[in-house]
């Protein structure tokens, strides 16, 4: 008698499956070194410190886990398979001492990437310095040749190229809480992706009233359903930033950050995203005839929703002049790669967009 199949597991909320063999490419593409760190620090309230070469690590009991990664960019990957040394053997070998409630790791990476997590909870979720995924030393455009892995956090907990673990009394905010406000706890079961907005709704509201927001610091601005044709927004840091059913058109978001930003069912015709950060970014059932998407980064980015018998709705419209390059299939996840090949191929008017496979 045949087995019935097993439903899928699981995603958190938001979340969407990459392509089985894609591990996704995000933030920093390569350490400050050429080769990445060759050793770990332990540092800071420990009664040892230590610093361990990679041989050293190596030569440690090794741990395989198998971790369920969710970027903060929405996607997923589920059953990766990583091997190193837990934290834990680390923090032994330390002696770290009571008195420290949080431990700091930090990255060789140009632009000083540090991320922290309550001592307790890395252990407790067995956070482990690693050294191989897959069965393969780690690549360095992955983190390699060590990182953290940290299940059940999102992933930007999990450090790329690993130099340092400090060991402190009190909290220090790493690079992403600090510059780009991600949530200190990054539950992605609480969808626990920023802390709160960056402005005050009467601050918000006078940024849009001007029309050009400049290079400011505007995470989690809510301008939904509002007028804003031909707004400015070139540079502007947008960060979850709430469009959804505005009046965008011919606005310019040239080279701004709009990571996890909604722009569901937006009316966009004719903006410009040229060089604009769009991973994660909402453009279900937007308008987006005449847009132009030249060296966007769309890495996750979703252009329908899932219906509820598994279907594609609430579509993006496009047309002949909307203008992506030929690299968004490689960044899109596949059932949004699927919508928007389908909404490119049934477009109407000349064959304008670059990006068609």
């Amino acid at each position: 008698m045949a087995q019935p199949e097993r439903p899928p597991p699981p995603l958190p909320p938001g979340q969407q499956l990459a392509a089985a063999h894609k591990w996704p490419l995000v933030g920093e593409r390569a350490p400050a070194s050429a080769c990445g760190p060759q050793s770990v620090v332990a540092a800071g309230l420990v009664a040892r410190p230590q610093t361990w070469s990679l041989a050293e690590l190596r030569a440690m009991p090794q741990t395989a886990c198998v971790v369920d990664v969710h970027c903060v960019t929405r996607w997923s990957k589920l059953g990766m398979r990583f091997s190193g040394v837990l934290l834990a053997e680390l923090v032994r070998r330390a002696e770290v001492l009571p008195a420290a409630r949080y431990v700091s790791f930090e990255a060789d990476s140009p632009r000083g990437h540090s991320t922290s997590l309550v001592l307790q909870d890395a252990l407790s979720l067995g956070a482990l310095v690693a050294l191989e995924a897959e069965g393969r030393p780690l690549p360095l455009e992955h983190g390699g040749p060590v990182r953290m892995v940290v299940p059940g956090r999102y992933f930007y907990k999990s450090l790329k190229w690993l130099q340092r673990l400090n060991f402190l009394s009190t909290d220090c905010l790493g690079y992403w809480e600090r510059e780009a406000g991600y949530h200190n706890t990054a539950d992605p079961w609480r969808e626990q992706r920023y802390q709160a907005a960056a402005l005050t709704r009467q601050q918000m509201a006078e940024a849009l009233s001007q029309g050009v927001l400049g290079r400011r610091d505007l995470r989690g601005l809510d301008a939904s359903g509002q007028q804003l044709p031909g707004l400015m927004a070139a540079g502007a840091r947008l960060r979850n930033a709430n469009f959804a059913r505005a009046v965008l058109r011919g606005a310019c978001f040239d080279g701004a950050n709009l990571t996890n930003a909604s722009f569901e069912l937006a009316d966009l015709r004719g903006a410009s995203f040229r060089r604009a950060d769009l991973e994660g970014t909402n453009l279900a059932g937007a308008d987006l005839r005449g847009c132009d998407f030249s060296a966007a980064s769309l890495t996750a980015a979703t252009f329908c929703r899932e219906a509820a018998d598994g279907g594609l709705a609430q579509l993006a419209r496009v047309d002949g002049s909307t203008r992506f390059d030929a690299a968004v299939w490689e960044q899109l996840l596949p059932a949004q790669a699927e919508c928007l090949q389908r909404l490119l191929a049934s477009a109407s008017g000349p064959p304008g967009h670059e990006g068609s496979p």
